[in-house]
């Protein structure tokens, strides 16, 4: 009865996890968000963001900068490093491209990491590759069995979106006070 019980147990854990793994497989990689932020007004926004990707944009690198004012838009292209694994168990540095952009309006802003492009050769860095292709290609390789690189990329590409994402959502969160007079007061009824 006990060996009954653990083999169902375990026959079901694996079910779970598998659809688990098959739903994140066909995830974009990106990250998207939209913020309201009506307050502090289009110009403030854009030259807070425009900082941002100035002085604190840690994804060196940087390329292909687009400045728009007028629209709204900013744009750049980040590097970063991801980490397959070789068939033989090494663990080896690539480069990734990915590309920041922001728009804002009167009303708000949105943002997107985005478009990941992977440096599959570093003796020719100009020649890129988009990640879901490579991913495509790498899930029909026999050694994808054991290195298990195309999800292993995957997660780090989603972890880099975020951790973009992240960085840029906090630095916006924290826009100084415009009116210091009504700090510490507590909030009126509009009733």
């Amino acid at each position: 009865m006990k060996k009954t019980f653990l083999m169902l147990m375990t026959a079901a854990l694996l079910t779970a996890s598998s659809g688990r793994v098959f739903a994140q497989d066909h995830e974009p990689m990106q990250y998207i968000e939209t913020v309201a932020a009506p307050e502090p007004g289009k110009a403030v926004l854009f030259s807070r963001a425009a900082d941002w990707i100035d002085k604190r944009f840690a994804f060196g690198p940087k390329s292909d900068a687009v400045n728009d004012a007028s629209t709204g838009t900013l744009r750049i292209t980040g590097t970063a490093k991801m980490r397959p694994v070789t068939p033989a168990g090494k663990v080896e540095e690539r480069a990734v491209r990915f590309d920041f952009t922001f728009h804002c309006t009167d009303d708000g802003y949105d943002y997107r990491v985005d478009n990941f492009r992977y440096i599959s050769d570093p003796a020719n860095p100009t020649e890129l590759v988009l990640l879901e292709d490579y991913l495509t290609q790498l899930s029909q390789l026999k050694a994808t069995e054991r290195t298990h690189n195309d999800r292993r990329l995957r997660a780090q590409a989603m972890s880099l979106a975020s951790e973009v994402a992240m960085a840029f959502r906090s630095y916006m969160n924290s826009l100084p006070v415009t009116d210091d007079s009504l700090v510490g007061l507590p909030a009126q009824d509009s009733n």
